[in-house]
């Protein structure tokens, strides 16, 4: 059994670093010394938070985040306080960020069915930059609900939806939510270079519309940014080859980022130590992702407090992903597999689920259940407040299935199934990608040492993937 433990050691980093900063500040007038203040009352509250009340996801993702800013504020007072002492407070900053990562990694309990994670300097650092990315996220507000009344619309929208769906007997049967979409023909395509490649930049008029009289129906139509669907191609020249589509995740739907990304798959010769597969990759970008954003930041909206947006966004996913397969058979393709990362992993593991005829389907690092990971990453008083409106998360899980992997049976053959996940991620919790290995009848996984962004550079992942395709034939 778990035990939580007080008063642990790996809360010295943070709070360390927080005397530090404080000692220097103390040493300088009031303005100069403001920023440094600043960080260091960020960084002891949240070493005293770890010290004092550990567990309490919040504290060690504000000690992540205010370690990297304070690394990036010492370094301008070489100026003031000298090179050696601004050094000292940016390594001083770095190593709290560490300790945030280490403690976060004390803190989780084990997930029953999963590899424990290696306490190891390495895999705490990767912590880290998850507990970082998490700390922004909730810096920008994106992470759990707003408190601003908006919560009463949200429990009327999911009572009526749920009563529909009932009535409908979509909640037995939540694939037939999702209707064929018609054919993809003949859709804009203009050639531009991206990250030093040659890419073909398909956009098409979407035609996805929710049902007539669903909730949130005449909300959604008005994103103006989600009526155009857009996604960008690696193409070979010469014979037809099989073609994969790669699924970006969260934040992600920047041209240049997700090509590099998806390169990989591209390439022919060697990549990470293997031949390269050489397909063409067809790269959709989510709804409310890239230049279908409908704000500053690519995604913000799909994982929200308003649920029947989300469920929107996933649904049109699903229909532009579908006339997007359309298009790629088009094109003579012998086989076509499909790749995702995180919230793509979810599309890609429903996509598998509604397509017909894929060879293979690699969810990575995938999100499985969105109720759960809503209530996991929102604040206690947040969830308290949503609760006591209304908000039952049983409830919107049952909403949510029509967009659930979990509730959706894969149509790929159980050989051409393919997860990874991470022993350590802070984003998507280990236990989303073992309950998805589980319904998908347990196929080949691989769990590696680290956390949700560090499966960039685990070379057993790409071993794993590259294995899996050329096995389903995906390959030049």
């Amino acid at each position: 059994m778990f035990a939580q433990s007080r008063w642990s050691i790996w809360a010295a980093p943070t709070l360390g670093a927080g005397l530090s900063w404080i000692s220097q500040a103390a040493s300088l007038s009031l303005l100069p010394a403001l920023p440094l203040w600043i960080v260091a009352t960020l960084l002891v509250t949240s070493g005293g938070g770890q010290l004092l009340t550990p567990g309490d996801r919040r504290i060690t993702q504000v000690g992540a985040l205010a370690g990297l800013v304070g690394a990036l504020v010492a370094l301008p007072y070489a100026f003031v306080i000298g090179p050696g002492t601004a050094l000292f407070l940016a390594a001083c900053g770095i190593f709290a960020s560490w300790g945030a990562g280490r403690m976060a990694l004390h803190v989780e309990p084990h997930v029953y069915g999963v590899p424990a994670p290696t306490p190891s300097v390495s895999v705490a650092a990767k912590v880290a930059v998850d507990e970082l990315i998490l700390g922004f996220e909730h810096l920008l507000g994106t992470l759990g609900f707003d408190l601003d009344g908006s919560i009463e619309r949200v429990v009327e929208e999911i009572d009526e939806l749920h009563s529909r769906f009932a009535n409908e007997g979509i909640l037995e049967k939540p694939e037939t939510y999702h209707q064929m979409p018609p054919d993809l023909i003949d859709p804009e395509i203009r050639v531009s270079e991206m990250a030093g490649h040659r890419v073909e930049v398909l956009r098409f008029e979407s035609g996805y519309a929710p049902a007539d009289g669903e909730p949130g129906r005449e909300r959604w139509l008005s994103y103006d940014g989600c009526r155009d669907a857009w996604a960008y191609v690696l193409r070979h020249e010469g014979p037809p080859r099989p073609w994969l589509i790669a699924t970006n995740g969260y934040r992600m739907g920047n041209g240049a980022i997700d090509v590099q990304l998806f390169d990989r798959f591209h390439k022919e010769g060697k990549v990470s130590g293997s031949s390269g597969l050489g397909l063409n990759v067809l790269i959709p970008v989510l709804p409310l992702h890239g230049p279908r954003k409908l704000g500053l930041h690519s995604g913000t909206g799909f994982l929200s407090v308003d649920v029947i947006d989300t469920l929107h966004a996933e649904a049109q996913a699903m229909w532009d992903m579908r006339r997007l397969l359309s298009w790629i058979r088009a094109q003579e393709a012998p086989s076509v597999g499909a790749f995702g990362l995180s919230l793509g992993g979810l599309t890609t593991a429903n996509f598998a689920s509604l397509a017909e005829g894929l060879v293979c389907a690699v969810p990575g690092i995938p999100l499985a259940d969105i109720a759960r990971m809503a209530e996991r990453h929102a604040a206690a008083h947040q969830i308290r407040y949503a609760e006591a409106l209304g908000y039952d998360f049983s409830r919107i899980s049952e909403v949510l299935s029509v967009i659930s992997p979990l509730a959706l049976q894969p149509k790929v053959p159980h050989s051409g199934r393919m997860i990874f996940g991470a022993t350590a991620d802070r984003l998507v919790t280990p236990d989303q990608v073992r309950d998805l290995w589980r319904h998908w009848e347990e196929p080949e996984i691989v769990w590696y040492q680290g956390s949700h962004i560090s499966f960039v550079n685990e070379r057993e992942v790409w071993a794993g993937v590259d294995r899996t395709m050329r096995a389903s034939g995906l390959s030049a």
